[in-house]
């Protein structure tokens, strides 16, 4: 038997009313229901980081988070933070500094990178590489990524 609840969640601004398991973590109600793709699902043991997005300006693994326990939380996707059709600057900085390969670590980097950003807008190299720890990425190093962080700071990489 499976529980069904309908969440009000707040995504990127907008309004949803999902019915969903209630085991159902925001992860899966965001890719499954509303068909926001851009969080990637890796590991869904919240290691990898793939999954990040911002619940009330934090970073969070949607993979580990209930749907149910999102409600009345706004939760910011790697899709929200273009606005009006301009990148935000952390994601025009990855693309300007080839901090990106195949894509899929990108998104969860870019919200953990956006989220540091928010809460200190002059981190050292340190505290960039210790703040991204938590994401792994399989393709380009993490020399360009902090690099591109780094861009936004006006600090010179090490």
């Amino acid at each position: 038997m499976t529980d069904k609840q309908t969440v009000a969640l707040s995504i990127n601004g907008e309004s949803f009313d999902v019915t969903t398991d209630t085991r159902s973590t925001v992860l899966q109600v965001l890719r499954e229901d509303l068909s926001l793709t851009g969080t990637k699902c890796g590991c869904n043991n919240g290691v990898c980081g793939s999954c990040t997005v911002l619940v009330d300006g934090e970073p969070m693994r949607a993979c580990l988070m209930l749907a149910v326990a999102a409600t009345d939380r706004e939760i910011t996707t790697i899709e929200g933070l273009e606005q009006d059709g301009a990148l935000h600057p952390v994601q025009q900085a990855f693309i300007e500094h080839q901090g990106l390969q195949c894509g899929f670590c990108t998104p969860g980097m870019i919200i953990s990178a956006k989220a540091l950003l928010d809460r200190n807008p002059n981190p050292s190299p340190d505290e960039i590489r210790s703040e991204l720890s938590g994401n792994l990425c399989r393709c380009t190093g993490y020399v360009k990524i902090a690099e591109a962080v780094l861009s936004l700071t006006g600090g010179v990489a090490e």
